[in-house]
């Protein structure tokens, strides 16, 4: 794991445009040529974790170099690509080095949204595909009362709009509801012709998967607490998130 390690974090480019979900994919590529190859197909294809999942599945890389005839095999991967869907635009956690924030500096909510504005085009490319910006602090009414949404983007691959409001604590269920109010109203009142239901993203410092869990309708479609990660994380912290996944992972099959 080391050895992969330090090669990712040399991997500067990347760091931006692929996220931690794909990482952790890649980090279990034993192969360096396989894994440097799915990298940068991620990278130039714009491939999504499932689509990168299902390349691995698929022994691409490999059908790709015992192939005489390549362009077939390029072709028919292209057939089979998947649409993206909200789950696959949607990353968990996002990270933010590009903002320079120190490992134990502490943030203020608006610091951290002025950051983001001042690093837009760095933050577009954490955010993935499809991204446009919309603007921040977008205020609304209700009964006489002023509502504001931190920040407020559209895609155009899954064409809705797409909401982020930002936490620097541990996420409670109240940041959850409130959220469902933000993304209510744009559905009601905010949705033009042609577009899907909007999208709610609360970007915290810390969470609980299982507050998510049941605050949230088992259909929900809409609203993803994901957590910020302010700088590239050690080998150890890297190690630790991997355990923290897998453990889900089996919670879920019990």
């Amino acid at each position: 794991m080391r050895q992969f390690f330090i090669q990712f974090e040399n991997r500067d480019t990347l760091c931006h445009e692929l996220s931690w979900s794909h990482y952790r994919i890649l980090l279990k590529v034993e192969k360096v040529d396989a894994r440097n190859f799915y990298m940068d197909e991620c990278r130039k294809s714009r491939w999504s974790v499932r689509e990168l999942k299902r390349q691995l599945d698929t022994f691409y890389y490999e059908r790709l170099l015992s192939s005489q005839d390549k362009i077939a095999v390029k072709q028919e991967m292209k057939n089979h690509a998947e649409e993206l869907t909200t789950k696959d635009i949607i990353k968990d956690p996002y990270v933010l080095e590009f903002l320079g924030i120190e490992k134990y500096e502490k943030l203020l909510e608006k610091d951290l949204e002025s950051e983001l504005i001042s690093h837009l085009a760095e933050f577009l490319l954490e955010l993935g595909r499809g991204f446009s910006f919309v603007g921040r602090q977008k205020r609304f009414y209700i009964d006489g009362e002023n509502f504001f949404i931190d920040l407020v983007f559209y895609n155009y691959i899954l064409k809705c709009f797409v909401l982020i409001d930002l936490k620097m604590g541990t996420l409670a269920h109240q940041d959850i509801g409130q959220m469902q109010m933000y993304v209510n109203y744009y559905t009601r009142e905010m949705m033009n012709e042609g577009d899907n239901e909007p999208i709610g993203i609360i970007l915290c410092s810390d969470k609980s998967d299982a507050i998510v869990k049941y605050t949230l309708p088992e259909d929900n479609k809409q609203i993803f607490a994901s957590k910020y990660m302010p700088y590239l994380p050690s080998e150890e912290e890297f190690a630790k998130e991997l355990k923290r996944e897998r453990e889900l992972i089996e919670t879920d099959r019990i």
